[in-house]
């Protein structure tokens, strides 16, 4: 009965690295349960989700799905972020509440099916969103119009107070 439900762990998380966008794992020792648990609530907000693995099954679900996991990655208790689409905020989310709590220590990062170095995973949670992206890109290119409008329209207004001064004088 043991050996089949981890053979089924296995196989669940064999399909799981195939299918994952990202995966990262992370050193969770030290959290408490309640902390453990607000980080699997804000992962599933954010769109991952958060589980516990032992490394034994990690290591047999990465060979068989042909994945190539860092074998120090592999070691201490170990939990795993999913992510089934690009999108970077379960990611920020974990990299948040471990700037918050000082836990958890992440320990390696897989990133569109290719192994990061852990320096890469939390520059890729420190970037902004695409909203806030796309808000800089929109200003930035507003920004240079706006300036000119101004421009040109102070020097109307003054040949405008101009001519008013010099036409009430007459």
């Amino acid at each position: 009965m043991v050996a089949q439900k981890k053979i089924f762990n296995v196989q669940n998380l064999t399909q799981k690295l195939k299918d994952t966008k990202t995966l990262v794992l992370a050193d969770y020792r030290g959290l408490t349960v309640d902390q453990l648990s607000q980080l699997r609530a804000k992962i599933k907000k954010a769109g991952g989700e958060l589980e516990v693995v032992k490394n034994r099954l990690l290591n047999r679900a990465a060979k068989e799905a042909k994945v190539e996991i860092d074998k120090k990655a592999l070691t201490g208790p170990t939990i795993v972020l999913w992510t089934w689409e690009k999108d970077l905020e379960p990611l920020k989310a974990l990299y948040q509440f471990g700037q918050e709590a000082g836990l958890p220590k992440i320990k390696f990062g897989f990133f569109d099916h290719q192994p990061t170095p852990v320096e890469k995973v939390n520059q890729l949670a420190t970037l902004p969103s695409q909203e806030q992206l796309r808000a800089n890109l929109i200003m930035s290119l507003k920004s240079p119009t706006s300036r000119l409008n101004q421009t040109l329209g102070s020097n109307l207004t003054k040949l405008i107070l101009i001519l008013k001064g010099k036409g009430g004088e007459q």
